[in-house]
């Protein structure tokens, strides 16, 4: 998976913000070509990482790449995508016209722009509301909409914060079917998940508490180095661990 280099690279990543340390000396090195899932509880610093990957929120002190390229820098727009865990759309715009947006902003051509919007909402499976207002959506049509607008730009490195939260389970298992084929030629897909099911269909998980990298690896492995039978509780056994 990581024949052309890990897909993000990071170094002693930190976070403050005056006394609270969100992120805490962070290393992660995320292989090309596979599925990284991170996962812990609310405030872990999960979603704060993310956003210091996409130059959202400025580090306190540290290094990271994206795709070989130190960050922040320009030109990544093509290759990357995020999904955030709050929906970023406009309300006030249909389903497709939010997705169109979205495809200008990636600088998508007209015939271009056409075809990925349909491919991305046959995924998400809103092609029949494609003209309905996203504010007119439940709260789980709109985070469908949301990925349907990360994907749009076929990237090469997605980050997704909770990407299945409120989708049905039918839905979630053609997201992952879709997220595997991404894998296979060759893309990173990063997310963050409550769901422990889909944290086992990880490649790597990387497990978060108060700000640190606790633990990481196969789920196979984790489970086998705690000796649990499950994700959850090989997350409490590693807290247990570094005492804290």
């Amino acid at each position: 998976m990581d024949e052309l280099g890990p897909a993000v690279a990071v170094k002693g990543l930190c976070k403050e913000y005056g006394t609270i340390k969100a992120v805490q000396d962070l290393d992660l090195s995320i292989p090309s070509g596979c599925i990284y899932g991170l996962i812990g509880p609310n405030g872990s610093g999960k979603t704060t990482t993310i956003k210091m990957l996409m130059g959202l929120v400025r580090p306190t002190r540290g290094t990271a790449e994206m795709l070989g390229h130190v960050i922040p820098i320009k030109g990544l727009g093509l290759k990357v995508s995020y999904m955030p865990q709050e929906t970023a759309l406009y309300a006030d715009l249909t389903v497709s016209e939010n997705v169109q947006f979205f495809s200008e902003l990636y600088g998508l051509g007209p015939e271009l722009m056409r075809s990925r919007e349909e491919e991305v909402l046959k995924v998400v499976g809103l092609s029949e509301r494609k003209d309905d207002l996203v504010g007119h959506l439940s709260g789980g049509m709109q985070h469908r909409a949301s990925l349907a607008c990360a994907m749009v730009n076929d990237p090469q490195l997605m980050f997704l914060d909770e990407p299945t939260v409120g989708v049905d389970p039918e839905l979630r298992a053609g997201f992952w079917d879709h997220f595997n084929m991404l894998k296979k030629e060759g893309r990173t897909v990063v997310l963050t998940t409550h769901y422990m099911d889909e944290a086992c269909r990880c490649d790597v998980v990387g497990m978060m508490h108060k700000g640190r990298l606790i633990a990481e690896g196969a789920p196979g492995e984790l489970l086998q180095e705690t000796g649990q039978s499950n994700l959850e509780d090989a997350f409490l056994a590693f807290i247990r661990r570094c005492g804290r």
